[in-house]
């Protein structure tokens, strides 16, 4: 992504403490005796609906007593082309997207910017240091993704800069049967899906193939587009017959050319970007992991697809990170999670020059399930930089069992977000960089509630949440005449609230209910401002999903009903429809998308295409071993 649009960092920082870096460390011993003693009597915890991924996790998302979503990518997959169209799934996500398929698609969490929320694959971060609007330029195919898991708010005390609104980890699955799954779709604006997943299987070795290539003439001039991307994945044992012994390694490609009609302004514009994305991640027994991986992404940005040599910028950008992660029990109902972790990055670029930094970072955390009815999570990073200076995130997070079908939670948390190279170096007629940015900050509170009564067939969760920032990165300007300025915007806070309602119906039905509301304190006087005050105010989503009658042969239908309310804007509504048949050897679908027709703009100024039908069919064949 080159024209303007920002956000990075330089090695300044927040103010320094480590007291409660101390108390994670002290604590364990603390509560050890407790956690061996049988509690009295209290009531049976709620069931957490959120699993565990690997120690590779600096705190299993289960274990944070947070707000978090988890998206099952594998549950009829069909229903789904894209990694957009799943998160839409959570209202508290703000997709802002400039084409389909989640070609060129900012995201945001709880109002706040697009570069203020962490994308993670397997855990290791995969957020570009050019720009947060190549964030969601995921190098592997939706087919190489088990499940998504979204936290809500702050998330840097875990993973480090940028998880200001929170972090969202795309997670793969070794596979366990040998099978081969091929798709074919086409639909209107000259629509192609082409997707392809391969799985072996065995004890001491397994693979995982998936390619996925998603093109589209535009529905108007210079709006085509064309995403590949491929990737392999591969699981082996050190210690034949033993998995806490695993090796991983992923190797991933995308290359996404596409016209840029309107992006950045009234011009017929033209992009391409290409990623390579490789880790290992090896287990090194039940309780330790390491793990490396480097990513490369270039930008290529054309401002005039007619006139190519009037103006273009190209830009390169490099990345590596390791950890070395472990989690100790301690006592029956204790857990203190810790590691070491390191990473750099790097840009080579026509119009930001060359530019590099180091980062490197300690953390722990002290999960403590079961104090009689209360369960806490007490957590701390710091985060160095190169040139000597740091940044402190503590974490507190807690949870109380009310009844058994009762939970309270409460959390607070600090984040940080370094700027990108653009929002310090970039500079064109129209956006000027500023390489005296300040590193951001905030402090997000949250209070909520989960209900699952043990008779009734739903499940409810509220939750409350504020967010205060310290020197936010925004472009804005005074004079319309004038061009955006990268700039540190005076302290300013959002404040909302969330809800979800889930309800399960006969014949395998199911019924869901969200609603999410947020404002943030107004600008100055006189601001304008492009992205800290540009945030969805209300999002509310209806979805009903089941099995159609046996008689239409197992298919399962989905009536997805989005209401999206822009700041200063009207509300609009988004209606998708889509239907699949998701057992056997031939899988149709058909997939009605935007029925509504609505004539939207998720980023001012870029429209998007209206009712689009997709339909195909899926070639699919597996053994289980």
């Amino acid at each position: 992504m080159t024209h303007h649009n920002p956000q990075e960092r330089q090695s300044k920082t927040l103010p320094k403490s480590h007291w409660l870096l101390s108390l994670c460390l002290c604590a364990a011993s603390a509560f050890a005796q407790q956690g061996t003693q049988s509690p009295a009597s209290k009531p049976t915890p709620i069931q957490q609906t959120v699993s565990v991924s690997t120690t590779i996790e600096p705190i299993p998302l289960s274990e944070s007593n947070r707000s978090v979503t988890v998206l099952d990518t594998r549950d009829q997959p069909l229903l789904f082309n894209n990694f957009t169209d799943y998160l839409r799934q959570d209202p508290s996500l703000n997709l802002q997207a400039r084409s389909p398929n989640g070609v060129q698609a900012d995201l945001s969490i709880r109002g706040t910017t697009f570069e203020q929320s962490l994308i993670l694959l397997n855990g290791l971060r995969i957020n570009d240091p050019e720009t947060g609007h190549l964030n969601l330029d995921i190098p592997v195919p939706l087919e190489a993704i088990s499940r998504i898991e979204v936290l809500h708010g702050s998330g840097s005390t875990f993973y480090g800069s940028d998880a200001i609104g929170g972090a969202v980890n795309l997670i793969t699955e070794r596979p366990s049967t040998i099978s081969l799954a091929a798709r074919l779709g086409a639909g209107n604006y000259g629509s192609l899906e082409q997707h392809l997943r391969a799985d072996y299987a065995s004890k001491p070795f397994s693979e995982q193939l998936t390619a996925s290539r998603d093109t589209s003439n535009g529905f108007i001039p210079d709006r085509n587009y064309s995403s590949n991307a491929l990737a392999s994945e591969t699981w082996f044992n050190l210690k034949p017959g033993d998995p806490q012994y695993t090796t991983d390694i992923l190797l991933a490609t995308s290359d996404r050319p596409y016209g840029a009609n309107q992006f950045y302004g009234p011009y017929d514009s033209w992009e391409r970007t290409k990623g390579w994305f490789a880790s290992i991640q090896q287990q090194l027994g039940a309780r330790t992991a390491a793990s490396y991986a480097y990513r490369r992404h270039t930008d290529l940005f054309v401002l005039l697809l007619d006139r190519p040599n009037y103006y273009r910028n190209n830009h390169v950008t490099t990345a590596w990170q390791s950890a070395l992660r472990r989690a100790d029990p301690i006592g029956s109902n204790t857990t203190l999670s810790y590691g070491l972790e390191a990473n750099g990055d790097s840009i080579v670029s026509t119009n930001l020059g060359k530019h590099a930094r180091n980062q490197a970072a300690g953390y722990a955390n002290l999960s403590l399930r079961s104090l009689g009815r209360l369960s806490l999570s007490l957590g701390a990073r710091e985060q160095v930089f190169s040139g000597g200076e740091s940044v402190f995130s503590p974490n507190l997070a807690a949870a109380l069992t009310i009844t058994s079908t009762l939970r309270a939670r409460a959390s607070i948390g600090h984040g940080f977000r370094l700027p990108t190279y653009l929002d310090l170096y970039y500079s064109d007629p129209s956006t000027i960089g500023n390489p005296s940015l300040k590193p951001e900050s905030s402090w997000s509170y949250e209070a909520g509630a989960d209900w699952t009564p043990s008779r009734a067939p739903f499940t409810l969760t509220a939750t409350a949440f504020r967010l205060r920032q310290k020197n936010g990165i925004d472009y804005s300007k005074y004079d319309l005449t004038k061009p955006w300025q990268a700039t540190n915007v005076a302290n300013f806070a959002y404040t909302g609230a969330e809800a979800s309602l889930r309800l399960r119906l006969p014949a395998s039905q199911q019924l869901q209910l969200n609603y999410t509301a947020v404002q943030a304190t107004s600008p100055p006087p006189g601001l304008i401002s492009e992205y800290t005050f540009n945030y969805a105010a209300q999002s509310a989503l209806f979805a009903w999903s089941g099995p159609l009658p046996a008689k239409l042969h197992q298919l399962t239908i989905q009536n997805q009903l989005a209401i999206l309310q822009k700041t200063t804007q009207t509300p609009y509504p988004l209606w998708n429809l889509s239907l699949a048949r998701n057992t056997g050897h031939l899988r149709p679908y058909l997939r009605l998308l935007n029925l509504s027709n609505t004539n939207y703009q998720e980023i001012p100024g870029v429209p998007l295409q209206g009712r689009t039908i997709m339909a195909g069919t899926e070639i699919s064949w597996s053994q289980k071993r």
